[in-house]
């Protein structure tokens, strides 16, 4: 074991590290592309098909529910199989679910839209679960870093998704197909591009070299060994629920929820106060890049100023966010503009935080399936977040639920008190 130890050691270059951080980037950025479709014109689709404002929710709650049964099957795979066929294969079933809603929104078939919206989800939980990959092999300090500069990858697709709605609908209305389906052409493309570049290129699997270099694996010493293919036993209750696992999945699951609401009912409040589509997506791109644009200096404010700090910062930022949102005048596309990118920068400080607790307090043995059931609770609380907000939208208006939402965002800045205390 030894020697196994020291061979891998020396596989885990400089060289291979950058190699291995460059394959998550280029596959970050593609499926940055293919997530923002359904960001973009989810709840407007759900829609024209369903005829419910009160409705326009479920498109989001469906594909975050999707995500939570993605997060916790590709955890698994990757906890038995790595980080490669993991990732690849959940890209995959995105790049499936994202023809579906184009089949169903050329035929018109409610059902099929909503069991596509839900497979499609499963790519949100790929692209998230990419940022662990990132931190596998990176010391402790460095894991906000490491974090951060996968994130930042999802940046170029992200961003470039939604100002993509034009030229894809107008590509979709060409084929016969509903101009609102266009993105879902792109996304098809996308996850399914992402998915090849992890399966061809992610070598080394990161979770293996750092399991393989984890101390508790050297001869002699005590702790779990996993073998050739990574197998490890299911994670400890305590490693579950260790408080550093529960003080960061805390907080990216309150974000989550907070930063779905909003969002997922900004664009038909705007398209119903007199702004185009290509309007609405404008400012959905803006806060997709702040919701990944800013992850280097979030990481390394996580790394340099420490973890909690940058927790608790994402709770006052995101309160800014609900109350600009809720206060600014419907037809003011600037103020609402800056009310989703402090919502997009609030949720970043969140994620990066979160995830470098989480990464911090899982053992390497165990930590794919510990990130899973984390990213299990946060896709959750997306989905819960995604089906309330049209059903509050519906009967208290927009203003009420950006206000609510940012309100709830400043529970995390007790837990993350108490964890510093307790420390």
């Amino acid at each position: 074991m030894t020697t196994t130890v020291t061979r891998t050691a020396e596989e885990a270059s400089p060289h291979v590290l950058r190699r291995v951080l460059s394959v998550l980037v280029l596959s970050q950025a593609l499926g940055g592309a293919g997530m923002a479709a359904g960001i973009t014109v989810g709840a407007l689709l759900a829609e024209d098909l369903l005829g419910s404002t009160g409705l326009a929710g479920l498109p989001t709650a469906l594909f975050t529910a999707g995500a939570a049964l993605g997060a916790a099957f590709i955890g698994r795979v990757s906890q038995r199989h790595g980080r490669r066929p993991g990732l690849a294969l959940g890209h995959g079933i995105a790049a499936l679910g994202s023809i579906g809603v184009v089949a169903a929104a050329a035929g018109q078939w409610a059902g099929l839209l909503l069991v596509s919206l839900f497979v499609y989800g499963v790519g949100t939980a790929t692209g998230l679960l990419a940022r662990y990959a990132g931190a596998d092999l990176a010391p402790p300090e460095r894991r906000g870093r490491a974090t951060g500069t996968v994130l930042l990858a999802t940046t170029l697709g992200a961003v470039a998704g939604p100002n993509l709605v034009g030229p894809t609908g107008a590509l979709a209305h060409a084929w016969g197909i509903p101009r609102l389906a266009g993105p879902f052409l792109l996304a098809a493309l996308a996850y399914t591009a992402a998915g090849l570049v992890l399966l061809v290129w992610l070598r080394p699997d990161p979770l293996f070299l750092a399991r393989l270099q984890q101390p508790q694996n050297v001869a002699g010493t005590q702790g779990p060994v996993p073998d050739a293919m990574g197998t490890s036993p299911t994670p400890r209750a305590s490693e579950r629920f260790s408080p550093g696992v529960v003080t960061g999945a805390t907080v990216m699951i309150t974000a989550q929820l907070v930063m779905i609401a909003v969002m997922t009912m900004t664009p038909l409040h705007m398209t119903g106060h007199g702004h185009s589509t290509q309007a609405a997506g404008f400012v959905i791109a803006l806060h997709v890049g702040a919701m990944f644009l800013p992850s280097p200096l979030s990481g390394l404010l996580a790394d340099r100023v420490g973890r909690l700090p940058v927790a608790a910062a994402s709770g006052a930022v995101l309160l800014g966010a609900g109350v600009l949102a809720g206060l600014a005048p419907p037809d003011s596309m600037p103020l609402l503009a800056c009310a989703l990118v402090l919502l997009g920068l609030g949720w970043n400080l969140a994620l990066v935080s979160g995830t470098a607790l989480i990464t911090d307090a899982a053992p390497a043995d165990r930590r794919a399936s510990v990130q899973g059931l984390a990213d299990v609770g946060m896709s959750l609380a997306g989905a819960t977040g995604g089906m309330a907000s049209g059903l509050v939208v519906a009967g208290g208006g927009y203003p009420l639920l950006a206000i609510a939402a940012g309100t709830l965002a400043l529970a995390v800045i007790p837990m993350v008190a108490l964890r510093g205390a307790s420390r």
